[in-house]
Formats: C-alpha cells, structure tokens, sequence
C-alpha cells in the first residue's frame, strides 16, 4: 500500500493513481463523476458495474490483463450478482489485494452494515447521497 507521503509525491509528478468504482447503478455512476469534475480531481474514476466484474479486474483475469491497479476502490455494497460485503471479504481476504484501502459508498444506514464492513477490513464507510463537497472531503482525506 502507498503512504500518503507517497500518493502525494505521486500528485505532485502529476502520476495518475487510478481509482476503482464498483457500482452498478449508473444514475450513481454518474454523479460519482460530477463530484469528481467539481472536485477538480484529475483521474477520473475506473467503473465496474458488478462485484464479480470488480474481482476480474483486480486480479487482472479476461480482458483486464493490462489494467491499472487502483489505490483506492469506492465500493457499493447493493449490487446483483455479487454483493460488496463479499467483494470486500475476498479483497481483503487475498494478499495481492488486501492492503489496498476501500470506502465503502452506500445507501445503507443500517448500524448492521456499517458494523460488518469494518469488521471486514473497509477503511471509509460513506452514505449516499452525500453533498459533493462532504464526498471529496471524504476521497480526500482517503487520500
């Protein structure tokens, strides 16, 4: 995992840390990137849509062999398919995986959900909708 110290060298140089999106709803999708061109953050968001599409693409499997690895993944916890509890277990389950930081990003407000994704190792729990400037205070401070 890259310290801050590093990420910011990485900001500095002007080296893009790319940022995974799990989220299979594209109306979230969506404005998770108007918050992103108001936050003047420079690498736009990697999407997957789905838990099991997240995993391809981090283990590079099928046609992610030659994609980026993220520094960080905002992860829904409500998708089809698989769900990101389990998405986040298995990442922080797998070595090659486990040290990279997760924000959970989710409608739920359930203390339930809350308790559990920190129990399996997310760094951020955040709830949607958040204002803009609270969700890039939030990848900020992830940062």
């Amino acid at each position: 995992m890259l310290s801050r110290t590093q990420l910011r060298e990485r900001e500095m140089n002007k080296t893009v840390c790319p940022i995974l999106l799990v989220e299979d709803n594209p109306d979230d999708v969506l404005i998770t990137k108007r918050a992103w061109k108001k936050g003047h953050i420079k690498n736009e968001p990697l999407v997957v849509n789905d838990g099991e599409e997240s995993l391809r693409f981090l283990r590079k499997e099928d046609n992610y062999m030659d994609a980026l690895t993220p520094c960080l993944i905002l992860l829904d916890l409500k998708m089809h398919k698989m769900d990101g509890f389990d998405v986040l277990d298995t990442i922080k389950d797998e070595d090659s995986l486990k040290s990279t930081p997760v924000i959970v990003l989710t409608s739920s407000e359930r203390i339930q959900d809350v308790d559990k994704s920190y129990k399996l190792g997310c760094n951020s729990y955040i709830v949607k909708p958040v204002s803009y400037e609270n969700f890039i205070k939030a990848i900020a401070r992830a940062y």
